[in-house]
């Protein structure tokens, strides 16, 4: 198995760790990896973590002075009759999109980036802009393929006739790779006629208008997101633009897209430089940039005909963008609350204003109930997610000082996004840490799989 030193950080470029990343060639049995963590006593004392894309935002995906497994991407396995696809755990979205697609099916639940590999979706139990009616993606998990701290694959299924495979299959959704390295999956698709959305469009007055707004959607649109102004004041404050969307049928589609409905050929249009000076996203270049946004959109446009990449992952366009924070990086800070909660949002974008934190990239979300998973991050209500660049001062108290708002409202952080979490606020936002804390123990007792952000937080 070919090994390398190499330097890790999440998207977010902060708080790097060095480790031994693990690559094994396709085919080749990940056991190796985990049998050359037992045998080394040093390695046995920092462990491993399964690594996908590095999409997680903080220190989840990384093992400083341990072991870190890349999985490689395989072959799919896809049952048309019962609308299913197997893939391997390093296969990502992207890859699985390019196939699936032109043959009329589409991935139950996407986030923000098709760069997320399978393995990496389950393990941080992804959601999309269909929560509120389709829930996340670890709820069409129909099995998974488990490899465990004592050399065992185990296939794991949610409805299993053992109850503790059926808590072990719960802890490994969502539970950011602490139990074991996910091999293989097999999860339910969404069958489709084309590879077009068809989107409404409103351009909101302020925060209040799209809240409602969104509310009302809940109903009636299977995807819905909105796109808040975080530097607009006044009687503009909160203001942002709401789309909502369907996949479009056939009849749907006029001129040069039917001469190929369910064509998918996304690209990437540019790329940030591998240089960005710090202080380029400043207030001031925010407040234009999101005046510019906010003007772009429509007051009002429904069923306007989109590609699955221009709605479902926009940001997928630009290579590295990560880099247009400068060298001291950027952190996500993204809580849910319920809807008793909601003026939680409100505060969050007034203290962020106090402090003049620039957030170009705020996404408001609606949320059905959660699944029951003990480490999963939605609830029912809203998730408010914001990109800070690292260098703001009073950052860290004025995060801090929302902290304690989001959990007094019954809200929690979430642990892909997170890079800065206490034990503390962990447990108070998930009330079923006890539960996952006990099948780690008996699944992994010597805590061979590890993390900085496990170790960060106790798990």
């Amino acid at each position: 198995m070919y090994q390398r030193n190499e330097l890790l950080t999440g998207w977010g470029r902060t708080a790097a760790s060095a480790a031994t990343v693990a690559l094994p060639a396709p085919g080749e049995d990940p056991r190796v990896a985990l049998e050359s963590v037992v045998r080394d006593p040093h390695r046995a004392a920092r462990g491993l973590v399964a690594r996908g894309l590095g999409r997680s935002y903080g220190d989840s995906a990384q093992n400083g002075g341990g072991l870190v497994l890349k999985l490689p991407s395989g072959g799919l396995l896809l049952d048309s009759d019962s609308g299913t696809l197997t893939a391997e755990a390093g296969t990502s979205l992207d890859e699985i999109l390019r196939v699936i697609v032109p043959q009329g099916w589409f991935v139950p639940v996407t986030p923000g980036t098709r760069y997320v590999t399978v393995g990496g979706a389950i393990a941080a139990d992804i959601h999309g802009k269909n929560h509120h009616r389709d829930g996340t993606f670890g709820a069409h998990v129909r099995s998974l393929d488990l490899l465990t701290a004592d050399g065992q694959v185990r296939t794991l299924r949610p409805d299993s006739a053992d109850e503790f495979e059926r808590d072990l299959f719960a802890a490994t959704v969502g539970g950011m790779g602490l139990t074991g390295v996910i091999l293989r999956a097999t999860f339910g698709l969404l069958p489709i006629e084309t590879s077009k959305i068809l989107v409404d469009t409103r351009r909101t007055r302020d925060l209040d208008d799209v809240m409602e707004r969104m509310v009302a959607a809940d109903d009636s649109a299977t995807y819905s997101v909105a796109w808040i102004d975080s530097v607009a004041k006044g009687k503009r404050f909160g203001r942002g633009v709401l789309t909502t969307g369907e996949h479009a049928p056939l009849a749907a589609l006029t001129g040069p897209d039917l001469k190929d409905p369910t064509g998918y050929n996304p690209s990437m249009l540019a790329s940030a430089p591998p240089f960005v000076p710090g202080g380029l996203l400043t207030p001031l270049t925010v407040r234009a940039f999101n005046e510019a946004w906010y003007r772009k959109a429509p007051l009002s446009r429904d069923a306007e005909v989109q590609s699955i990449p221009a709605f479902f992952h926009p940001l997928d366009g630009v290579g590295d963008w990560n880099r247009i924070y400068g060298p001291k990086g950027f952190l996500q800070y993204q809580f849910a609350v319920p809807d008793s909660g909601a003026h939680v949002v409100r505060l969050a974008l007034e203290e962020l204003q106090r402090i003049g934190a620039p957030s170009f990239l705020s996404v408001l979300k609606r949320f059905g109930p959660d699944n029951g998973f003990p480490l999963s991050f939605p609830m029912k209500g809203w998730t408010l997610a914001l990109d800070l660049p690292a260098a703001v001062d009073s950052l860290g108290s004025t995060l801090d000082s929302l902290d304690e708002a989001v959990l007094a409202a019954g809200g929690r952080f979430y642990l892909a996004k997170d890079s800065r979490t206490t034990p503390a606020t962990l447990a108070a936002g998930y009330p079923q840490i006890d539960r996952f804390r006990a099948v780690k123990a008996a699944i992994d007792p010597d805590h061979l799989f590890v993390s900085d952000q496990s170790r960060r937080l106790g798990l």
